[in-house]
């Protein structure tokens, strides 16, 4: 997969945004609101995301491009829900959900796109060396 340039690519800087966030989240909910459990599982999966969007563009092919950016999803979805426990026990407020969420929700349609459109390039290759 050629797409060595980083600093300009929109899922890159969109997931280390979110990681910054949840990070900042993670922090207030362990020290403003005393939550421990929820707040490290979120923090986990939601600076996962970038992570495995990072490492994929970095793949040695693009099989590997498109299973690095397969697990983003799976944790951005897994995310989804942590922030949906959080909001849904009050630990984080209507406005703090929904900010963090909707941005979720956009890298998970980015990650969807992204897959979707990796899978036909893969499918289409196979069927060609048939």
């Amino acid at each position: 997969m050629t797409m060595s340039k980083t600093k300009d690519n929109v899922i890159v800087t969109k997931t280390k945004h979110f990681a910054l966030r949840i990070i900042k989240m993670y922090k207030f909910l362990c020290n403003e609101k005393k939550e421990f459990i929820l707040s490290k599982q979120v923090v986990r999966s939601g600076t996962s995301i970038g992570a495995n969007v990072k490492e994929g563009i970095r793949g040695q092919s693009r099989q590997d491009f498109y299973a690095k950016m397969n697990i983003a999803l799976k944790e951005s979805s897994e995310t989804e829900y942590w922030l949906e426990l959080l909001h849904e026990s009050d630990y984080l407020s209507d406005e703090q959900f929904t900010s963090i969420y909707n941005d979720c929700q956009e890298i998970i349609r980015i990650l969807m796109s992204i897959t979707k459109k990796q899978k036909q390039i893969i499918t289409d290759r196979n069927d060609s060396d048939g």
